[in-house]
């Protein structure tokens, strides 16, 4: 009999502990809409405050069955900063993976803060125009993989003990008279451009080989940012010239990225860019003392030393010239002059 109470109250304890557990789930986690519709579905991260529990990573996969399609992903209202993978969708298997995190960990609601302070990315989903089923309904999920999994924020990387909830989303037989896309809404009402950031400059002789990178982060609070880009405007090398900057490409990038002008004679400029088009630069130009001299600048000192040569000896050519011509024209005319002198002694 102790044995079986003993059982029991491990099961309760057990029991308690899990109903306590994080929860990783998509909101909204039942709802409805017509073929050809368009929904936007969140991935959200509850703690248990009580325990005083803080997640401070989460990586995974969120896989689609049934008739919808993830079509998008916004990261405006994210509560992580960080991100390995940002949220990716593969178009082939209908599933997105992710890996990102929050310094410090996400402990639970903003105290005082009325609205849900958990999203860790936004889905826009859409529902297929045509039905398998004959015009009846379907219902399709968006759930999470056993590839999935949440670290404490405990500075050992202990996976937590986590809970996850899927979202039901059924699908109707029927289309509306016109199709419902409040994102592409969002999209076209969005006119502000991300938050104003900053480019931080780094070296660690354990990352990236001992190279320079940058790293570098901003929100937009209305679609989300859509992707980074990247350009190394090599800087002034003499008087009014610029080698290669004005054919210098932008390239898309993500945090960290390494340098590629390791010499950092480069104005280095970052390009956050919403969904809506609306995009943030921000700047950095390296301290002086930090340059080295590269290839490419003594190539163009050289290069400059020759043009100089080259100028004075023309300049020098030319003058030359013109005085031996000078000098040839005064003396045609001497001769002219002594043979008119001797045909009029004849």
């Amino acid at each position: 009999m102790k044995r079986i109470l003993g059982a029991l109250a491990i099961v309760l304890l057990l029991s308690g502990y899990s109903a306590s557990a994080a929860t990783l789930y998509i909101d909204p986690g039942m709802t409805t809409i017509s073929r050809g519709d368009a929904l936007k579905i969140s991935v959200r991260l509850d703690t248990d405050e009580a325990a005083e529990e803080c997640i401070n990573a989460v990586e995974g996969v969120v896989a689609f069955t049934g008739p919808i399609t993830p079509v998008d992903i916004s990261l405006g209202d994210s509560i992580f900063s960080m991100w390995v993978e940002p949220p990716t969708i593969n178009e082939k298997t209908k599933e997105i993976t992710f890996a990102g995190g929050i310094p410090n960990g996400y402990c639970g609601r903003v105290d005082g803060d009325p609205r849900l302070t958990n999203n860790i990315f936004d889905i826009i989903v859409r529902a297929q125009s045509i039905m398998p089923s004959d015009g009846k309904e379907v219902v399709a999920t968006a759930s999470f993989t056993n590839q999935t999994l949440g670290y404490l924020n405990d500075g050992l990387g202990t996976k937590a003990t986590m809970a996850y909830t899927p979202s039901n989303i059924t699908v109707l037989g029927t289309m509306n008279s016109e199709v419902l896309d409040p994102w592409t809404e969002e999209i076209q009402a969005d006119n502000q451009r991300p938050q104003p950031f900053s480019i931080q400059l780094q070296k660690d002789e354990r990352a990236f080989g001992g190279k320079y990178y940058i790293s570098f982060n901003t929100t937009d609070k209305q679609t989300g940012i859509d992707h980074y880009e990247i350009i190394e405007e090599n800087l002034s090398q003499f008087l009014s010239f610029t080698w290669g900057g004005t054919n210098t490409p932008w390239r898309e990038a993500r945090s960290p990225y390494v340098l590629r002008d390791q010499t950092l004679n480069s104005t280095i400029r970052v390009r956050a860019i919403d969904k809506a088009g609306n995009e943030y630069v921000a700047t950095l130009v390296p301290d002086e003392s930090m340059r080295s001299t590269s290839l490419n600048q003594v190539l163009s000192y050289v290069l400059v030393g020759l043009l100089l040569i080259a100028s004075v000896g023309f300049i020098v050519y030319v003058a030359r010239r013109k005085r031996r011509l000078k000098e040839a024209a005064q003396q045609a005319e001497l001769d002219a002059i002594q043979q008119s002198y001797q045909t009029y002694d004849q």
